[in-house]
């Protein structure tokens, strides 16, 4: 009888045990199957969502980086106004020496060149008869490294461009191929309405305003690129359908 009120503790020991083991398990497959639901739900990291994001021409770097990062990329987007102010307001005033008072270069430079020394002598020699000690005239040098930077970066956009027409000649991409055509057809249109040096201005001018407002409006500008992007690939997708898929590819056969 003794033995009876032990075995009854014991198996209500057990039975204890079995129900707390039970109930840890319940809980590690509960938290184990909302961890893997939080994982599931779990959402997408900004960089992931931010690469998914449509940018102009396909770009992954910001603006500036684009364009070099140095100082020519301040100047065209303005990070220095001063010096964007001043190489526009001369490239300006060349425009209009050239172009509408229609000096020429040569004539322009020997012209600065005689006013300028002929005032720095006659007020060098104007000190020397009042016994004034002459005026010093600054040196003037022109920095390296700006000039540098540019024609690094000039060097290496016109070797894309080199490579970039290999490629289109080498017959391997007719899209390409019909996009730089249609390039060089608008571009040849737009120089029967000026000469070069006001093509050039034109360029200069587009250069330092379309790239600081595409950074200021990217936001807005980008939506509506991918939408354009979006038209002309259907547009395309046309064409090829009707008239670039019955092209012949491959060499042409010779006809016996």
């Amino acid at each position: 009888m003794a033995d009876h009120p032990e075995s009854t503790e014991t198996k209500s020991e057990s039975l204890i045990e079995k129900i707390s083991e039970k109930i840890q398990g319940h809980d590690d497959s509960s938290s184990s199957s909302s961890d893997s639901e939080s994982e599931q739900v779990k959402p997408e990291s900004p960089s992931s969502v931010k690469a998914k994001i449509f940018r102009l021409f396909g770009r992954e770097r910001p603006v500036h980086q684009v364009f070099g990062g140095g100082k020519p990329a301040d100047v065209l987007l303005w990070r220095n106004k001063k010096i964007s102010a001043s190489f526009l307001g001369s490239v300006t005033a060349a425009w209009v020496f050239f172009e509408l008072l229609e000096y020429h270069l040569l004539t322009l430079v020997c012209h600065i060149l005689i006013a300028a020394l002929g005032l720095l002598f006659l007020w060098s020699k104007a000190h020397t008869f009042i016994n004034k000690t002459p005026p010093r005239i600054p040196q003037v040098q022109i920095p390296e490294d700006p000039f540098l930077q540019v024609v690094s970066a000039l060097t290496i956009e016109i070797n894309r461009g080199f490579a970039l027409l290999r490629d289109i000649a080498s017959g391997r991409d007719l899209k390409k191929f019909l996009m730089i055509i249609a390039g060089f057809w608008i571009l040849s249109i737009v120089g029967s309405w000026c000469n070069f040096l006001t093509l050039f201005y034109i360029a200069v001018i587009l250069l330092h305003t379309l790239p600081v407002l595409y950074e200021k409006y990217e936001d807005k500008i980008d939506p509506l690129a991918e939408k354009a992007t979006f038209e002309l690939k259907k547009q395309y997708v046309v064409l090829d359908a009707k008239v670039l898929s019955k092209i012949p590819k491959g060499p042409l056969k010779k006809f016996v």
